[in-house]
């Protein structure tokens, strides 16, 4: 939704966003995805005076490798929530899109529930930035929606690499979805991303892949057992489940309500939130930083030269370094 010239009635949209208006809220995340000044300066003033009416919500972090089946098991999970009385809002970190709107409108196609149901509200990351930019929108967009009411927030990683780590930086709980079949555990494990997991569900347990959902699950198992787990209140579950036909899902949520519930009693919840909210201010802080190395039109120009430069060993980094803070006036 295009912003108007004018600054928005900043009072008036937090207002109407804790009403759960769905189309002032969008109209907030695209304040919040602007790159105006006075645009970046109102979505300050609107998230500090939504703050208290955030962080209520279930925080869950998905990835999965692409065929995982990850768009139809968030519509079927988010569905059940819905029916449950929940609201769900479902948000995407994909650094590597540069589309208008992000790949997740693709996925609203195969998120055909969700997408038309009233009590869940769907939201790509921005079209274009670096991770720590798309991260950084992606948590204030989680915590407008969160004001706006939406009690279960789903972070899909549509990206590859850092962006799982983001995502598990943003979430109380990190769900990797895996498929049946050898190799699975170990292509994991070089990722690094079962280190992050809070839980591994294989999905398509039905059928003729039943059995190697299973054994999937039973390899997986084997994997976290040498892993150290990073909690010391949640030892990671691995189930198995189907989206296609709903089996396992129940019991899925289920295994992220104990989780919410052991680390709400340990402390363990809050104090990850309060590491969370630091690590959002730094990165925050270095986006912001470092907007003038990928704005300013001289470095830009003068940029090639001096990476050439520091290659060929013509010049030591450090001159290099105070070469450009004197062009950035730093």
């Amino acid at each position: 939704m295009a912003l108007p010239s004018s600054s928005p009635d900043v009072e008036r949209l937090a207002r109407d966003i804790r009403s759960g208006d769905r189309t002032m809220l969008s109209r907030a995340i695209t304040l919040i995805e602007s790159k105006r000044a006075d645009h970046r300066r109102n979505a300050v003033a609107l998230t500090q005076m939504l703050l208290p009416q955030t962080g209520k919500a279930v925080r869950v972090g998905i990835t999965g490798a692409p065929g995982v089946g990850k768009s139809t098991a968030i519509d079927v999970l988010g569905s059940m929530l819905t029916r449950q009385g929940h609201r769900v809002a479902v948000l995407a970190v994909d650094p590597s899109s540069r589309r208008t709107g992000g790949s997740i409108l693709a996925d609203k196609t195969r998120m055909a529930h969700l997408a038309n149901d009233d009590n869940a509200f769907i939201r790509p990351s921005p079209s274009s930035g670096t991770l720590g930019g798309v991260a950084a929108k992606t948590r204030e967009t989680m915590l407008l929606c969160e004001a706006a009411g939406y009690d279960v927030v789903l972070v899909e990683t549509v990206g590859v690499g850092q962006s799982e780590i983001a995502v598990a930086d943003m979430t109380d709980f990190f769900l990797v979805l895996a498929l049946p079949g050898a190799g699975d555990e170990l292509q994991a494990l070089k990722k690094g991303v079962v280190e992050l997991a809070d839980m591994i569900a294989v999905n398509k347990a039905d059928g003729d892949n039943l059995a190697r959902a299973r054994l999937a699950a039973a390899e997986y198992g084997a994997a976290l057992h040498i892993l150290a787990p990073h909690s010391p209140n949640w030892s990671p579950p691995v189930v198995t489940f189907s989206a296609l036909k709903g089996d396992g899902i129940e019991a899925l949520w289920g295994h992220v309500l104990d989780h919410r519930q052991r680390l709400t009693a340990s402390g363990e919840l809050a104090a990850r939130r309060g590491g969370q909210q630091v690590k959002w201010m730094w990165t925050m802080l270095e986006e912001r930083l470092f907007a003038p190395l990928r704005s300013d039109r001289t470095l830009k120009t003068a940029l090639p030269r001096i990476e050439a430069d520091v290659a060929s060993g013509r010049v030591a980094p450090g001159a290099a370094v105070e070469e450009i803070a004197e062009m950035l006036k730093l």
